[in-house]
């Protein structure tokens, strides 16, 4: 990596780290010993690249560092990617990680007697409203969004609104708060993603990142 300034890789906080880590392990990319230190408060971490950083930071944030050029490359779902929908942003591999679904849910006892394909209407709590609205608009559903970034499930039960949109792994959140799956949006993975601009002006330094990762996969 001959480039003057730093190569800057962004990864997601949380679960998906724990399962991107032994894939950028397994390409030869070796963050400092403090990247794995629990104690520690940095955001950025040296490799065993010179020119080669990581940037730690919450899964939502990756797309957009990437997409305006903070981050050169980085991980994010395809939640994230669509929601967000930057024209900045490349996804060539998808890492077949972070495996879960975006999903319409709502109270266990509304279920029983609602019938999703005569929604006309909908008032849907969500961290993912553009995903969300453009999802209802393809099947003809008027839907208001209300802009959530945590405790969806807690809308229904409150009033705030008679249904969620959100990510479900395991549905075990769902069935402990009395809501249940109605309607599957989309599957989920996580993707390496690049920003446009950076893959034209550093192809070489880019494309031996891309390799490393694929090869990692597939191996």
């Amino acid at each position: 990596m001959s480039n003057s300034e730093p190569m800057i890789m962004a990864l997601p906080k949380g679960r998906i780290l724990k399962e991107v880590m032994p894939i950028i392990r397994a390409a030869g990319i070796e963050p400092e010993a403090d990247f794995d230190n629990p104690k520690s408060r940095k955001l950025t971490f040296d490799t065993n690249f010179e020119h080669l950083k990581i940037i730690r930071v919450r899964s939502f944030d990756v797309a957009t560092f990437v997409a305006f050029g903070a981050a050169h490359v980085g991980v994010a779902g395809n939640d994230v990617l669509l929601e967000f929908d930057y024209p900045e942003i490349y996804a060539p591999l998808d890492l077949d990680i972070g495996h879960c679904r975006i999903s319409v849910a709502e109270l266990v006892s509304l279920s029983k007697t609602d019938d999703p394909s005569e929604w006309s209407h909908v008032r849907i709590a969500t961290k993912y409203p553009n995903l969300t609205a453009k999802y209802f608009a393809k099947r003809g559903v008027q839907a208001e969004c209300i802009k959530l970034n945590g405790a969806m499930e807690l809308a229904p039960s409150l009033g705030l609104c008679r249904r969620i949109v959100d990510l479900v792994s395991t549905g075990a959140t769902l069935k402990a708060n009395g809501l249940v799956e109605v309607e599957k949006i989309l599957d989920i993975t996580s993707r390496f993603i690049v920003n446009r601009t950076a893959f034209k002006t550093r192809s070489d330094e880019i494309s031996d990142i891309i390799d490393r990762v694929r090869g990692a996969i597939d191996g």
